[in-house]
């Protein structure tokens, strides 16, 4: 019987399912984060009686035709890049970004990576780093006698140096966008790396036309919603029992098919 494969694909999708949603609750807290989403496909159809074709020698078309359908598959796991919360923290070092774009960092590896991660802090050098340590494009050093940081919604970076009355400016911070955001390549530690699907990045000032702007002293909560994600699992496992209880139905008609030989 079909309807054992079909119903096993439909209980591996939404495990699949259940296992993007469980995602997006493990990193509601995550600073950053951008919700999943997983989208669906049905699979290929067997024609008992193909559509159009003829069913007499006069010409006459089927109309509809006799097609079963043979389940489920994952066609992709969509991020959805709507605007997190912006929380204030009054760490001088903490960026959010409101709007589109995201912070450059330079990797160990010199490949540039993307976040929206904005917990910065100094490196024993006094460069504007990253949680593990990476710098922040463009590499600006905070020197060791500043009083005070500030970065205006700009991204131009200042430093009330002692015994200065002027702020000296530091550097620029740049924004990059993408053609598609969704098609980034995840790396974990809230890193992505361009790919094909994503298209270049493109490069600019913060609050410019196509990029947010800056806050200082805050930072941006992933965009999870509780509500909808519990919503979302009951919905998951339902539909996880339902195919099961498919199955279940298949083996009871086996069951009464190999009664019926013996």
């Amino acid at each position: 019987m079909r309807a054992l494969d079909i119903a096993a694909t439909g209980m591996q999708a939404q495990q699949t399912n259940v296992e993007v949603i469980s995602n997006n609750i493990a990193n509601m807290s995550t600073t950053g984060f951008k919700r999943r989403r997983a989208e669906f496909q049905d699979l290929l159809y067997q024609n008992m009686r193909s559509v159009g074709s003829n069913s007499s020698d006069n010409g006459t078309v089927v109309p509809s035709g006799a097609q079963i359908g043979l389940g489920v598959k994952t066609a992709a796991i969509y991020r959805i890049t709507e605007q997190g919360t912006i929380t204030q923290t009054g760490n001088s070092l903490d960026i959010a970004i409101q709007g589109n774009g995201y912070f450059q960092i330079t990797l160990p590896s010199g490949d540039t990576a993307y976040t929206r991660d904005g917990t910065f802090a100094l490196s024993p050098n006094g460069v504007i780093v990253t949680a593990d340590g990476y710098p922040v494009s463009p590499g600006i050093t905070v020197p060791p006698n500043a009083v005070s940081v500030t970065v205006n919604t700009a991204g131009q970076v200042q430093a009330q140096i002692s015994g200065q009355t002027v702020p000296s400016t530091l550097g620029q911070l740049e924004l990059a966008a993408f053609p598609n955001e969704a098609g980034l390549d995840a790396q974990g530690s809230n890193y992505f790396l361009q790919s094909g699907a994503s298209g270049n990045a493109i490069t600019g000032v913060p609050g410019s036309p196509g990029f947010g702007g800056i806050m200082q002293g805050y930072v941006e909560s992933s965009n999870v919603n509780v509500v909808t994600e519990i919503t979302n699992l009951i919905t998951a496992q339902r539909s996880y029992e339902m195919n099961s209880k498919v199955i279940t139905t298949t083996d009871e008609m086996l069951q009464t098919l190999t009664n019926l030989h013996s």
